[in-house]
This record gives structure tokens, C-alpha cells and sequence, in this order.
């Protein structure tokens, strides 16, 4: 099985690709074609200032753009996480990862945060109340079968043998009515008592069955090098082979037999995964296989994180904030920070539009000199910010725009309460150890009207995601704002 990594939005040509994938140049441009169908990949313009480009101008992207022996397009991966597609494993790395080829300890964190990011998805779809298949994501079914395996253990069926004189759960009401009594002082006494104990049927085919499984996906995930990444244990539970349990037709109506009769929701779920990783010939090495673990928003991922470890406050109530001064009369203590920020008067209609001005995040810091006030803006960019050197990748004037126009959506709040200062920053990713300062971006016209500049901080992501994943806050101080 070919297993490599790609990086971000990185210009890959079809010639490398085919280099890459290891196949032939018709099975590239299809594999390609397929990855586009889900957003996973974009092709853009072959030209000279493409080479040097973080994201591509929607002008670049090309809706077609995928034909044999063509040198016309770059093909840039917009995805982070896992693809699996006819047998191939495609490890997407994030665009800020640039000092290493193969980052795979930065990949195994990064998969631990998608999947907490994810949580509250729905990953695996199988069958709908019709019966009828839905969308299969093979990824997504050994995952769970694996994490089902290690909470619940395998699939059993437990049979109830009543005995006398055992060692399990005494039966009173049978004890009473269908063994003799001794009478002594008015007390009887049972010299036989009836008991009931549950053992699990060790050859039960559903057990077996489940055992087949988890020993056969545990095996292809670690021959596609997934094992490592998602830091799972091999399962090694049957030596069978699927023969052994009969004809596929014979497999799946015994499934779906027992999942007439189960009514515990647990094997219920499990007993429909089995069927549908059965029914759909469950294998990466599939033709047909196209397997996702991950998403095209990374940026959407890297805004949650800072907004998590730098305390966002933006939806919290004004009542519960900790403010330097007592919340002025004129402000509804079930308001929140979000709520302040003005929305557009239409005149002829006297109503205001629903959608204003949205921060990612607020924090209110406090500090030896007072209390902070402090807009963030999560930039999931990869800014070239040098010394005497033109910036290249940057945020663009849009989001500097609208950054100082937060600060002034409060600055009435602010002065009101007495905050000690008001900080704006751009809270960006890299791949380094240690936080570091850019300056800040300005623009003399707002600065006039009293506004603070915009401070400019990449953040190790290797912490931010540490801070994300164990539920701590980061200290704000460390920034220097």
C-alpha cells in the first residue's frame, strides 16, 4: 500500500503526483478528478507567481483541470487529515509545517485535535430508517469499531443456566415455591436454593464475527502506517478468514436477524456498522474506496483552538464578566459582548439588518497594570514578514479593516468601564518553539482617530494544540502586547 505525505497548499505538478502515487499517469488524473469532487484538491494556473502563493486567488482556480500528460495546472491540496483513496493513503499535513517532509509526530497531535474538534459531528452513516445505504466513510467505521472495541470489548451474547446451590444470584420466589423447607423455631431454612449466573457464549457467531473484524481492519491500518498516527493498539483477536462465516448474502441476513432481536442501543450501532462493513467489501485496498479523516477548513479548526486557550468571553454575558468597574445601568446584564457591536440601519425600512461586524475572539486579561481589553483575530496564514522584504501570504485589507473596526464597535464599553488598555492582534500558527513577535500592521488614517495598531504574534501550534487538548488557558502575558 503507497503511503505518503502532502503538504497543505503545496503546488504539486501531475508529473510529481504520478511520481508520488506511484501509479500511472490515467490512474493519477482519475484519482485526482475524484479528490476534486470533494473539495480535497484544486487545481490552479501553472505560472511563475503561483509557485510562491499560500492560498489560491479563486481567479486562479481551475473548475476542470484535470487531463493526462498536462503541464497547464498546479494541484494544491486543501485538506488536513487522512484521505485514503484506492488503496493509496494520502497524509495531509498542514501549510505552516515547512522544515519537514514527513511531520509525523506534528500529524499524530493534529489528528488528536480534528478529532476533538469533531466531536459533535456525526462521522459514521450506514443505514437510514429505509434501510437503504447512506454515505460510507470506511475510515470513519474502523475508527469506530476500534474505539467501540476498546470501551465495550467484543460483541456477546449471554446465555441465563439456573442451578442449585450456585454460586450466582439467588432466585427467592423459585427457591421458595419449588424446594423443600425445614422448619426450626418457626425459622425455615432451604437446603437447596436455587441460582441464576449469565456466561458469555464463547463461540457465539456474532462474537466471532466481531473478533474477524477488528483483527482485519487493526491489520490494514497498520500495513497503511495509521496505526502509529492515530496511536491505536493492534488487535489481534482471530486467525479466520471471512469463508468461515459463509456466503456474503448468508452473513448479512444473519446480521440483520439479529439486529431484529437487539434492543441494547450499543449493539444495535454495532451490529449496523458490522453490516455495512460487510455489505460494502470493507477494505482500503477497494477501487472504489474514498475515505476522509480530517477537513478543507482548517482555518475554522485553528479559530476554535485560540479561542478555547485564549478564554473567549465574545458570547459570554455582561452580568457574569469580570469588568475593572460595575456594569453601567444602561447595559442589560443578560446581553452579551457580541450583542454591543451596532448593526446597519436601512432608513427607509427603520429596521436594522441581522448581520454586523463578528470578532473570532474577546478576552478581557487582567494584568498588574489594570484590566485588558483584548481582540483577537485567529489567521490561519502562512505570512512572510521580513525585515526590509515586501510581505507575502498575509492577512488582506479586509481583515485589518475590520479589525480596527471592532475596537471601535467598543470603545464607548470600554471607556465606560474603565479597562487600563485596549489590544488588537493577529494570532497566527507556526511551527517553531517559541512565540514570535512580528511588529504590528497599521494604517495611519485609523491610527489618527485614536485606535491602536494591530500587533502581529505567531503562536507555537504545537502548544496552542496541547493547551486545546488538556482544557488549559494560555497566559496572555506571554504574547508581551
Amino acid at each position: 500500500m503507497v503511503s505518503l505525505f502532502l503538504r497543505e497548499q503545496k503546488r504539486y505538478t501531475q508529473e510529481k503526483l504520478c511520481e508520488l502515487f506511484k501509479c500511472s499517469e490515467k490512474r493519477t488524473v482519475q484519482i485526482l478528478k475524484r479528490l476534486k469532487e470533494f473539495g480535497a484538491v484544486k487545481s490552479v494556473k501553472a505560472i511563475d507567481v503561483q509557485k510562491d502563493m499560500t492560498e489560491p486567488p479563486e481567479e486562479d482556480v481551475v473548475v476542470n483541470g484535470v487531463e493526462i500528460e498536462s503541464n497547464e495546472y498546479f494541484y494544491v491540496f486543501t485538506f488536513v487529515g487522512i484521505i485514503v483513496i484506492e488503496g493509496i493513503v494520502l497524509k495531509c499535513y498542514p501549510k505552516y509545517l515547512v522544515k519537514v517532509e514527513e511531520p509525523k509526530s506534528e500529524l499524530i497531535q493534529i489528528l488528536k485535535v480534528l478529532e476533538k474538534y469533531s466531536t459533535k459531528e456525526q462521522i459514521v452513516q450506514m443505514l437510514n430508517e429505509n434501510n437503504e445505504e447512506c454515505s460510507f466513510n470506511l475510515l470513519a467505521v474502523f475508527l469506530f469499531l476500534i474505539y467501540d472495541y476498546y470501551e465495550n470489548g467484543v460483541y456477546n451474547n449471554t446465555q441465563e443456566i439456573i442451578e442449585s446451590n450456585g454460586s450466582g444470584e439467588i432466585l427467592w420466589d423459585r427457591t421458595i415455591n419449588e424446594t423443600f423447607t425445614l422448619l426450626s423455631g418457626n425459622t425455615p431454612y432451604y437446603v437447596e436454593l436455587q441460582t441464576r449466573k449469565k456466561i458469555n457464549n464463547e463461540y457465539d457467531y456474532f462474537k466471532r464475527l466481531h473478533e474477524y473484524i477488528l483483527t482485519r481492519i487493526s491489520d490494514e491500518l497498520n500495513e497503511a502506517g495509521l496505526i502509529e498516527l492515530f496511536e491505536l493498539t493492534e488487535i489481534n483477536l482471530s486467525d479466520e478468514e471471512l469463508n468461515d462465516f459463509g456466503e456474503k448474502d448468508y452473513i448479512l441476513n444473519r446480521l440483520e436477524n439479529e439486529l431484529d432481536r437487539q434492543f441494547n442501543t450499543r449493539k444495535q450501532m454495532l451490529l449496523k456498522t458490522m453490516h455495512a462493513f460487510i455489505r460494502q467489501n470493507g477494505s482500503l485496498y477497494n477501487a472504489e474506496c474514498l475515505s476522509l479523516f480530517g477537513t478543507n477548513n482548517f482555518n475554522l479548526v485553528w479559530e476554535k483552538v485560540c479561542a478555547d486557550i485564549m478564554d473567549n468571553q465574545l458570547r459570554e454575558r455582561l452580568g457574569t464578566l469580570k469588568l475593572p468597574m460595575p456594569l453601567k445601568q444602561e447595559y442589560d446584564n443578560n446581553e452579551r459582548l457580541i450583542d454591543l457591536i451596532e448593526k446597519p440601519l436601512w432608513s427607509v425600512t427603520g429596521k436594522t439588518a441581522k448581520d454586523t461586524l463578528i470578532p473570532d475572539l474577546v478576552s478581557i486579561s487582567r494584568n498588574s497594570a489594570g484590566y485588558d481589553f483584548i481582540i483577537f483575530d485567529a489567521k490561519y496564514y502562512n505570512a512572510r514578514l521580513e525585515i526590509n522584504v515586501s510581505p507575502k501570504g498575509q492577512p488582506g485589507i479586509e481583515s485589518i479593516t475590520k479589525q480596527y473596526l471592532y475596537q471601535l464597535a467598543y470603545q464607548k464599553f470600554i471607556r465606560e468601564h474603565g479597562f487600563a488598555r485596549v489590544r488588537n492582534c493577529f494570532l497566527m500558527p507556526t511551527e517553531e518553539n517559541k512565540i514570535i513577535k512580528k511588529g504590528e500592521v497599521s494604517m495611519k488614517m485609523l491610527e489618527s482617530l485614536g485606535l491602536e495598531n494591530i500587533k502581529v504574534r505567531l503562536i507555537p501550534a504545537k502548544m496552542a494544540y496541547e493547551h486545546y487538548l488538556f482544557g488549559r488557558k494560555m497566559n496572555i502575558e506571554m504574547l508581551e502586547l
